[in-house]
């Protein structure tokens, strides 16, 4: 049954409520949030950072193995939120469909035509019973040749667009809301700037000190257009530039 009286009409994907509501969708976007985890997508001028927090659940676990950053080509970076086994699934549906591009047409996929393709899928997954919508919001970054940093965003129903700045997880709107008065008057955001923007959003809204250890960042740029993942020795020089701006 679900929550919100809709007395069955949760049992099914292809069935609306009398409201035109697909709730077995709209409970794909709580599994992102269920997740416990907000990530944040800044683009900057030439440049483009993902940042998400690193929740290691259990001390046993090999730290190095825990991850939610994915490389889907050399120059594109996926950063996945929310249930991590449905993220492996999707970035492999991913990085077939570039590896696929590459094949047939000779160049790298665009980061636009990626993001659409994922969203198709997904939006199949929305119309048959035979498939659950997986319960992940993407966030793709690249650069593009002629237009430059690319940031987009794929979410569990199928729909994916082009951002300036975004979030996707727990505080998701929070975080929106900050980005909103940061990013305003259209500024054009250096590298630094842009890793820094997206690392104090996320401390301003949790509140929290991070260690180096405990967040993620990935970076496409300009300059170098291969996606790559900062050490945690990068990561502590922006936390230390963030701390004494401050």
């Amino acid at each position: 049954m679900s929550r919100g009286g809709g007395a069955g009409y949760d049992r099914h994907i292809t069935i609306f409520s009398p409201e035109g509501r697909l709730y077995q969708v709209e409970y794909a976007f709580k599994a992102v949030k269920g997740s416990g985890i907000t990530s944040i997508g800044v683009r900057g001028k030439d440049s483009v950072c993902v940042v998400t927090q690193k929740k290691v659940p259990d001390k046993l676990l090999d730290q190095t193995s825990v991850s939610h950053l994915f490389p889907i080509t050399k120059y594109i970076g996926l950063l996945a939120t929310g249930m991590t086994a449905d993220s492996r699934s999707l970035v492999q549906h991913a990085r077939t469909e570039a590896a696929e591009f590459r094949f047939k047409m000779g160049y790298e996929i665009p980061v636009d035509y990626l993001a659409k393709r994922l969203a198709d899928k997904s939006q199949v997954y929305t119309q048959h019973a035979y498939m659950r919508p997986l319960g992940v919001a993407a966030m793709l970054i690249g650069i593009d040749e002629e237009l430059g940093p690319q940031l987009f965003k794929c979410d569990p129903a199928g729909h994916y667009v082009g951002y300036k700045a975004t979030s996707a997880g727990l505080k998701e709107q929070e975080v929106v809301n900050f980005l909103e008065k940061k990013m305003k008057n259209n500024v054009q955001l250096t590298y630094e700037e842009t890793v820094q923007t997206a690392i104090s959003a996320l401390q301003s809204i949790l509140l929290e000190d991070f260690k180096a250890t405990e967040i993620e960042v990935g970076v496409v740029s300009v300059t170098d257009p291969l996606f790559r993942v900062l050490s945690t020795e990068e990561i502590d020089e922006h936390l230390t530039a963030i701390s004494e701006r401050d």
